[in-house]
């Protein structure tokens, strides 16, 4: 990877991992479906006149309709997914779930683009299976309630985002990464705004909502996926899924810097076995190097 994308990757994780500490304050007040459509509008208004000072908007005409599947599939379902589950869960424990994203993203590369799964990468998709079922262990159950589907939520999520890098791979490889990020948030917006009109909240908004809004509107998306999509284009979608690996890390921080989250002993250990799982599993650390097993595929 070079040093472009690395530090790529970095930026990248800081504005994700904020994010969440922006759904845990906003979320509340505006609902998740009326946050994400907010989110998502002032994304696309960010990036637009970048889009079109560039002159490229023959792109969005041409892959209208991919873009438009995109959007769904890899902004509004699991921004909503996301952002309701930090409604029961604290950010870092969300983030950490959403780091499950690697693992989906391999599966799915393995059943859709044939991808292969050597044993290193296969032992990475049970350790990290594991790691969730440590994580979660404590969370889930009958008497768990709107928890139990905030888990679920963000699993679910997390397997919305590896189908939306295998699919960015497979068919809109061949476009900008700047009209992929404005074409994608301006289809969310358009999805999700009918449902944000109805749910949209009949009560006052604090500053400290609002404010958060803005910022995961511009830096969390429109800045975001800017440098996303590029990092699938330089280094591949297993790659650039990776900054999940580095999200947690951000999230936890920011929360107990900005809100007092706390960080248990389970959510430290949950989230080393996800990592080394879905770094074996993305092959970034193969088990055997000399025998060639667990190179990254592609």
């Amino acid at each position: 990877m070079k040093l472009r994308d690395a530090v790529d990757l970095l930026v990248l994780a800081a504005v994700w991992g904020a994010s969440f500490l922006f759904m845990r304050i906003a979320a509340p007040e505006f609902g998740s479906v009326v946050l994400v459509q907010l989110r998502v509008t002032i994304g696309a208004l960010f990036l637009l006149p970048i889009f079109m000072v560039r002159g490229q908007i023959s792109e969005l005409r041409i892959h209208w309709k991919k873009l438009g599947l995109l959007g769904a599939i890899n902004s509004a379902i699991p921004f909503c997914l996301l952002t309701y589950s930090t409604l029961y869960l604290t950010g870092g424990f969300a983030s950490i779930l959403n780091a499950t994203a690697p693992l989906f993203g391999a599966l799915i590369a393995w059943l859709w683009l044939a991808d292969k799964l050597n044993g290193s990468r296969i032992a990475g998709l049970l350790i990290g299976l594991a790691g969730v079922i440590t994580l979660v262990w404590n969370k889930i159950g009958l008497d768990a309630g709107d928890v139990t589907v905030a888990v679920f939520a963000a699993i679910l999520a997390s397997a919305f985002y590896g189908v939306g890098a295998n699919y960015t791979k497979r068919h809109v490889g061949d476009v900008s990464s700047l009209a992929i990020a404005t074409g994608s948030q301006i289809s969310a917006a358009i999805v999700l705004l009918p449902a944000a009109i109805i749910q949209w909240p009949t009560g006052p908004i604090s500053a400290a909502a609002w404010i958060s809004v803005a910022i995961m509107g511009v830096a969390s998306t429109g800045i975001a996926y800017l440098l996303y999509f590029r990092l699938i284009a330089n280094v591949g979608p297993a790659k650039a899924i990776s900054v999940t690996y580095l999200v947690p890390v951000f999230a936890v921080f920011w929360g107990a810097m900005f809100i007092d989250e706390s960080v248990t002993t389970t959510m430290i250990f949950g989230c080393a076995i996800i990592l080394i799982g879905t770094s074996l599993a993305t092959g970034a650390l193969p088990l055997a190097r000399k025998s060639g097993l667990g190179r990254p595929q592609g």
